[in-house]
């Protein structure tokens, strides 16, 4: 039986003592800094955890980002993962000389990642945000600089996990970059400035979108466990998805918290499951209506639908009171609907992210997007927590909330939090119900 003791009691003991963080103040030992790279002839090494089309695709970037840059060690839960993105790497003319994983290095299973960290100068983490705190502790426990996606985390525990491991990566000097590729636009960094240095006025509200078809679906094979089903079918779980607001939303919800410079104080909520689902399909809302306050008052009016079928639409929206600005396109309009400023900068933020992270290690710049990734990853969750219970959650509520919707353990054959009925399906959240603190 594969051992799982060593992931289980770190989450535990997170767990047991986390009651002692108080809003964003953090703790963590003072850790020897980072070793240097001495020169740029130097080869940096780094490892992927989780092997899926992002993971792959952050492996891409990484590799044409320097390059003396080397992969040498894959992780996934599964093999077969693990086959695959090793296998897309290798035709990839520009990068597959760079691609040096042997067997060896190859390490599946819930600790494969320990294996995969302990090879590489930088960590590449991509897999399902449940196990993001637990993985980006352990890589800024062995020294190692960390690139990981979005969402961070599937509950409050697991934020309150990760903003402690990212001060420990800036006591350690390690650098440290989130997948909210965005805030590498020049195009979205040109018109984030011209709101905040108040080209529309005074900014009233704002309106997000990702109303979209329905997000892939993963077929129960025979003989498999409930956990190997639900870990195969991620997008349809809570517990590993952090659910529609953070696993869809996120990038424009970080962008309203960008140009405000702030997070929001208190959300309210509605939504729950229209679509017509045969048993197999989770515990998770395909639609979401979320309002969040901002200190000042201005409201985020936040609108999330995966349902084949209906309209589509992507971004993030402001009206001030000077005019309005889309995110989708990068412009500023008058009030009348009259173009007043459009940007013209380009550039694939994907590659322009990795490119930033290599060079801060090359150079030992400053680089961790940690408490500011954090706290847009629990505003999805606070939008959450407020649609799943029907109520007015405050953001200090969420913040401290004790509940972890994790399993207890990890192993292919625990059983995950969430169960299906003896005809397949799965309970859903019932507002007025749902436990969220």
């Amino acid at each position: 039986m594969m051992n799982t003791e060593r992931l289980n009691s770190s989450r535990r003991q997170f767990l047991k003592h986390s009651a002692a963080l108080a809003g964003v103040t953090l703790m963590g030992d003072l850790a020897h800094g980072a070793s240097s790279l001495s020169t740029v002839d130097d080869i940096i090494t780094i490892a992927l955890v989780g092997c899926g089309s992002r993971g792959a695709g952050a492996a891409v970037n990484a590799l044409r980002a320097d390059k003396q840059v080397r992969l040498v060690a894959l992780a996934d839960a599964f093999p077969d993962k693990i086959s695959e993105t090793l296998s897309t790497l290798l035709r990839i003319p520009d990068v597959k000389d760079a691609v040096q994983v042997t067997e060896a290095n190859c390490f599946s299973g819930f600790e494969g990642y320990l294996k995969a960290i302990a090879q590489a100068d930088v960590v590449l983490l991509a897999t399902p945000p449940a196990f993001r705190p637990m993985h980006f502790a352990a890589a800024v426990e062995a020294g190692k600089h960390v690139f990981m996606e979005k969402p961070l985390a599937s509950d409050a525990p697991g934020i309150r996990q990760v903003l402690e491991a990212g001060k420990q990566a800036k006591q350690k000097n390690l650098k440290v970059s989130v997948g909210l590729q965005n805030r590498y636009d020049p195009a979205f960094i040109e018109w984030v400035e011209r709101l905040q240095n108040g080209e529309l006025g005074e900014l009233v509200s704002a309106t997000d979108y990702y109303l979209i078809g329905p997000v892939k679906h993963v077929d129960r094979l025979p003989g498999q466990t409930e956990m190997e089903y639900q870990m195969r079918n991620w997008r349809y779980f809570n517990w590993l998805w952090a659910g529609s607001p953070a696993g869809l939303q996120i990038h424009n919800t970080d962008v309203v918290n960008w140009v405000k410079g702030s997070y929001p104080v208190r959300a309210q909520g509605m939504g729950g499951r229209s679509g017509n689902y045969a048993p197999g399909y989770g515990d998770i809302f395909d639609h979401f209506f979320i309002e969040y306050e901002y200190a000042d008052g201005m409201k985020l009016n936040s609108q999330i639908r995966s349902v084949m079928g209906t309209w589509n639409r992507g971004g993030a929206t402001f009206i001030g009171t000077k005019g309005k600005a889309d995110a989708a396109v990068k412009n500023i309009t008058d009030l009348h609907g009259n173009e007043q400023w459009r940007s013209a900068a380009k550039g694939n933020a994907y590659q322009l992210q990795h490119d930033q992270f290599f060079a801060a290690i090359r150079e030992d710049k400053p680089m961790n997007d940690t408490e500011w990734a954090a706290m847009s990853t629990l505003t999805t969750l606070l939008g959450r927590m407020a649609v799943h219970s029907g109520k007015m959650v405050q953001w200090d509520e969420a913040f401290h909330s004790e509940l972890s919707i994790l399993p207890e353990t990890f192993s292919w054959d625990a059983l995950p939090p969430s169960l299906p009925d003896r005809n397949g399906h799965y309970p859903l959240p019932i507002p007025g119900q749902a436990e969220i603190l």
